[in-house]
């Protein structure tokens, strides 16, 4: 797991920066993205566009890492936290991503939400 490990941990670093160039290159071309909102997107171009949006109206994102792990067949699952301010308030989402790599990049984006709710309450 450590070679794809690695392009997640990347993958994870960009998008905290918001360097989505960097992101890209993580992402094979026809890379597929689920996500809990019918949020799917087809190729890379149309899900770092997406990436891009969303993070346009974010406001004091930040990303904890719980856990990183994988089964030895290309998927990694890594669980988080995001937290962001959302209408004045604090909003944390605890979820799972799981990835498919491929050849050392990304090939499929899978995201499970366990609940959002105010850190702060």
């Amino acid at each position: 797991m450590p070679e794809r490990a690695q392009v997640v941990e990347r993958y994870l670093q960009c998008m905290v920066a918001n360097d989505w160039d960097g992101l890209a290159k993580t992402l094979r071309p026809d890379v597929v993205r689920k996500g809990p909102y019918r949020d799917d997107f087809d190729g890379r171009d149309a899900y770092v566009e997406f990436l891009k949006a969303t993070f346009a109206w974010m406001r004091d994102y930040d990303m904890q890492v719980v856990r990183m792990f994988g089964d030895g067949a290309g998927r990694v699952c890594v669980e988080l936290a995001e937290t962001v301010t959302l209408d004045g308030a604090r909003l944390r989402t605890d979820e799972a991503i799981v990835f498919d790599v491929h050849d050392d990049l990304i090939a499929r984006v899978q995201v499970f939400l366990q609940r959002s709710y105010d850190p702060e309450a």
